[in-house]
């Protein structure tokens, strides 16, 4: 269903992207190498679940930009990802898991790139009974903290009552189940980094892997990637666990909205995940990176972060690919019909200050010791 939904937006708009890849500055240069025949310039990806859907859509639609390139993106997890451009075996990786020093200096020349920020959701599967709102529960960082560290294990708990007053006496006297990935991953990292600054009572980190506190307790189980935790959920009555929204959305699964640093009420959108863009818009490292949980902004979603294009700066074999694959990039960050592709899946597009800072990265690329025509 997932596929076949991505698809289907996909083929709507490729009419506007062709026309608009036709008529912007993002259409790739005449050059000799974009007369090679259909699909001959393989660039290949591997990585992050977490933007797997946009993936998807992009490259049904470029197929109508540059007929002479097949892209291909598969979702073997941030880690995977990262292992598979430092070994070599993919052009560039998706994560969203910070590479680390280690990972830098294996690597030589890797860069990430923000592609698109996207919002992390919890899910639910509560049964209330008949009579019961059908408004969306509501959560905070303090509790969704507890959850995970099994110290909060009933659904009838005083402080989840206070914050779903219509809901007070639907909501069941059962155990909290709590669904988590049982694999390394960048949704994790970035669910734990945001658990780490909403309470202290957290302590197990902000990691891709976790020793998670409620599976200790007895109150935790683990599924493989963002399938299976929603089918862990899915398939357990009074349960919660997190998918990225995109996922959540294509999926038709409940997601909670939350109170946010401000004390105000979100829900996960576009407008909540660029505000909380806008609420670190000064905090980047010196290599690209930032961390956006837990903004202080009115309405910025708590649990939002970056998802990240990871490529070689240098090459010295296939300069037609390596010009081929940063103009798939400067298509993704500045085509209309591309943003729109991301925003219909639920991502936020980068604000104009970052995508500046990443298109300047992407002209210092080289092939051979020269710079790369874009």
């Amino acid at each position: 269903m997932h596929s076949k939904r991505t698809s289907i937006a996909a083929i709507f708009l490729a009419g506007a992207v062709m026309l608009s890849a036709c008529s912007t500055a993002a259409t790739p240069n005449t050059t000799s190498a974009n007369s090679s025949a259909s699909g001959s310039i393989q660039i290949n990806g591997a990585g992050a679940t977490f933007p797997q859907p946009v993936y998807a859509a992009w490259t049904y639609a470029y197929q109508y930009v540059d007929p002479s390139v097949a892209v291909n993106y598969q979702g073997i997890g941030s880690g995977g990802g990262k292992k598979a451009i430092i070994d070599g075996t993919v052009d560039f990786a998706g994560s969203d898991s910070l590479l680390t020093a280690d990972e830098y200096t294996s690597g030589k020349d890797l860069q990430m790139i923000p592609i698109l920020a996207g919002a992390v959701v919890p899910i639910y599967n509560l049964t209330l009974g008949s009579g019961a709102p059908t408004t969306p529960l509501i959560l905070n960082g303090v509790l969704l903290a507890g959850i995970y560290n099994g110290t909060l294990t009933m659904w009838n708990d005083p402080a989840i009552v206070a914050l779903n007053p219509d809901l007070a006496s639907f909501l069941p006297a059962e155990k909290i189940t709590a669904v988590h990935r049982s694999d390394g991953s960048g949704t994790t990292e970035l669910f734990t980094k945001a658990l780490t600054s909403f309470s202290p009572t957290w302590t197990a980190g902000g990691a891709a892997s976790v020793e998670w506190p409620v599976d200790a307790a007895g109150n935790g189980i683990g599924g493989k990637g963002n399938p299976g935790v929603a089918a862990a959920v899915q398939n357990t009555p009074n349960s919660i666990g997190y998918v990225e929204l995109s996922y959540a959305l294509s999926n038709k699964i409940a997601y909670a909205s939350m109170i946010n640093k401000a004390g105000a009420l979100v829900v996960a959108n576009g407008a909540s995940i660029e505000s909380a863009m806008s609420d670190f818009a000064n905090t980047f490292t010196d290599k690209l990176t930032n961390t956006i949980v837990d903004a202080p902004g009115k309405g910025s979603w708590p649990i939002a972060g970056y998802t990240y294009l990871v490529l070689h700066t240098t090459s010295t074999t296939d300069c037609v690919k390596t010009q081929k694959l940063l103009e798939y990039v400067r298509w993704s960050l500045t085509d209309s019909g591309a943003a729109k592709l991301a925003t219909d899946l639920g991502y936020s597009v980068l604000p104009t200050s970052v995508q500046g800072m990443v298109l300047d990265t992407l002209g210092k690329v080289t092939c051979n010791g020269a710079a790369v025509p874009q």
